[in-house]
């Protein structure tokens, strides 16, 4: 799932900057307006959720099975969403995670790119170095850390809404909780108003820290391995 879901976010996020900023050079990109930024990632983040979507409604269920296993591997999850969804079941709780993409990945890189002037100003302030306002790799980290830990914790109830679709008619082991039945929810408003009503606010950011824990070290590193690999491949083409 995150290998075409990164790949095909980082490639349109570079050719959207690259047409806002009328150059494909990545130090140019940083000069763009937050809003340019915000609104570069939510498109990416929409085009990479549609490429990969299937992976990852394939990883929500093979960890939400538990113990005994109702699935031994992809394939045989594969032919069972066909068989009891069609087709179509691949794309199962599609509407609530574009949802949720759009202000998550538009607040990961517009925040990204935030922290990042933020740095480099603050390098020309105060470096005595050569390297002025350049970013060193654990500043780049930070600013990656810090910008994942703001969208998932704005984010995370979308994301609880479009995991209750996916596992939606899942047959697993009762010490693992309650089956969520199929059409056990209308529509994502609906699933947020019953959630907030029978769980309360708490039910909606039911595992927020491992999923914080997760994904934002994750996208530091992202950050981080793409900035290096940019560098990398323009200092090549020069």
């Amino acid at each position: 799932m995150v290998m075409p879901y990164t790949a095909i976010q980082f490639t349109i996020l570079h050719k959207l900057k690259s047409l806002a900023s009328g150059s494909s050079k990545s130090e140019d990109h940083s000069s763009l307006s937050p809003y340019l930024s915000y609104v570069s990632g939510a498109l990416a983040g929409c085009a990479a959720t549609v490429g990969s979507y299937p992976f990852d409604l394939l990883r929500t269920i093979l960890a939400s099975q538990g113990e005994p296993k109702v699935y031994p591997n992809m394939r045989s999850a594969c032919l069972d969403i066909v068989q009891t969804r069609g087709f179509k079941g691949f794309y199962a709780g599609l509407l609530p995670t574009l949802v949720e993409i759009i202000p998550y990945a538009g607040l990961q890189f517009g925040t990204y790119d935030t922290f990042k002037r933020w740095a480099m100003a603050w390098n020309h302030r105060y470096s005595n170095t050569t390297t002025g306002g350049n970013l060193s790799s654990f500043q780049l980290f930070f600013c990656g850390l810090a910008a994942g830990t703001c969208a998932k914790l704005v984010c995370h109830p979308l994301d609880v809404v479009k995991k209750r679709f996916q596992i939606e008619g899942l047959q697993r082991h009762p010490r693992y909780g309650a089956r969520v039945e199929h059409h056990a929810y209308r529509n994502m408003f609906d699933a947020m108003n019953r959630i907030l009503r029978l769980e309360g606010w708490a039910g909606l950011y039911k595992g927020i820290l491992p999923s914080t824990v997760k994904a934002a070290p994750a996208g530091a590193v992202t950050f981080v391995a793409y900035e290096w690999t940019s560098d990398w491949l323009e200092s090549l083409s020069n």
